[in-house]
C-alpha cells in the first residue's frame, strides 16, 4: 500500500499575505527612513548654496559625499542602500497584490507602485553601488547624468519629441505632486487616530511645504528638459542641483532657493512621519 503526502498548495492568498508580512512593513518603514536622510541632505547643501557656500552638489551624489566625509560614514550609506531596496521591495509587493486602502488595488494604483518600485530599485542600486566603492555611480552629478541621458535620447529617432514628452511628464508629475500636497492627500495614507491635533497640525506642515518645494523642483527640471528639446541642446537638460541653483537666479534672488531648499528638508523631516505613521 503506498501512503502519499499531501504537499500544500502555495497559491495567492500565501504569497498575499508575505506582501503583507511584518518584513515587509519593516522594509517600506525603513525606505521612507532612508528617504528622509537624503532629503533631509539635499536641503540643508541646498540652503548652503544659497547662503553663499557653492561647492558642493545639492543632490543624491552630494548627500552622500557628505556622509561619506563623517565617522562611519560607509557604514550609513550602505543602510541607506538598504532602506532604499526595502522601499522598492513594498512598491513592488503593492504593484503585485494592491496598496492598502481602498482605492489600493486600481489599475492605475498598481501601475504606479510598479514604477515606484523601478525608481527605488535604481536608487538603490546606485547607493549601494557607491558603498561598495563604485563612487561614480552613486555620487556623479545628477546634472552631467541628465545631460549623457538627454543627449543619447536626442540622437534617436524621433529623438525631440520623445525628450519633450519625458520634460512634460516631469513637469506634470511636480505639478501632480505640489497639489496632492497642498489638498492633503496623504491624509488616506496615515493612521491619524493615534495623533495628538498638535501632532497632526505639525505633520499637515511638513507634507504641504514639503510636498510644494519638492513639486516645484520637478515641475522646473521638466520644463529644463523641454527646453533642451526644443533647441536640441542636451546642455539645457539641468538635474536636481543645478535646477535649484537656477531659483537663485531669479528675481527672489537666494531667498527663493532658501525656501525651496527649507522645504525638502522639510520634506525629509515628513518621510521620518510617514516611517512612523503610514498605513503599510
Amino acid at each position: 500500500m503506498h501512503t502519499t503526502t499531501a504537499v500544500p498548495h502555495i497559491g495567492r492568498g500565501t504569497a498575499h499575505r508575505a506582501a503583507r508580512s511584518s518584513a515587509v512593513r519593516v522594509a517600506a518603514r525603513g525606505g521612507f527612513v532612508a528617504r528622509g536622510v537624503i532629503y533631509l541632505l539635499v536641503g540643508v547643501l541646498a540652503l548652503r548654496i544659497a547662503f553663499g557656500d557653492s561647492g558642493e552638489q545639492a543632490d543624491r551624489g552630494g548627500a552622500l559625499a557628505e556622509l561619506a566625509a563623517r565617522p562611519f560614514g560607509n557604514v550609513l550609506i550602505w543602510a541607506l542602500g538598504v532602506g532604499l531596496a526595502g522601499m522598492a521591495l513594498w512598491r513592488l509587493s503593492e504593484a503585485g497584490f494592491g496598496a492598502a486602502g481602498p482605492d489600493g488595488h486600481k489599475a492605475g494604483t498598481r501601475l504606479l507602485s510598479f514604477a515606484r518600485f523601478v525608481f527605488y530599485a535604481v536608487v538603490s542600486l546606485s547607493v549601494v553601488s557607491f558603498a561598495a566603492g563604485e563612487k561614480g555611480s552613486g555620487s556623479g552629478s545628477s546634472d552631467q547624468q541628465s545631460r549623457d541621458a538627454t543627449a543619447q535620447a536626442l540622437g534617436l529617432p524621433g529623438g525631440p519629441w520623445l525628450v519633450a514628452a519625458a520634460g512634460v511628464g516631469i513637469a506634470l508629475a511636480g505639478i501632480w505632486i505640489a497639489v496632492r500636497a497642498v489638498l492633503r492627500r496623504f491624509h488616506k495614507h496615515l493612521d491619524r487616530s493615534g495623533m495628538s491635533p498638535r501632532l497632526r497640525r505639525g505633520v499637515d506642515v511638513l507634507g504641504i511645504s514639503g510636498g510644494l518645494a519638492r513639486g516645484g523642483v520637478f515641475a522646473v527640471a521638466g520644463v529644463f528638459v523641454v527646453k533642451a528639446a526644443v533647441t536640441y541642446d542636451p546642455d539645457r537638460a539641468k538635474g536636481m542641483d543645478d535646477t535649484l541653483r537656477s531659483f537663485a537666479d531669479t528675481s527672489a534672488g537666494p531667498w527663493l532657493l532658501a525656501a525651496i531648499a527649507a522645504g525638502l528638508a522639510l520634506f525629509g523631516l515628513f518621510s521620518f512621519t510617514m516611517a512612523r505613521w503610514r498605513n503599510v
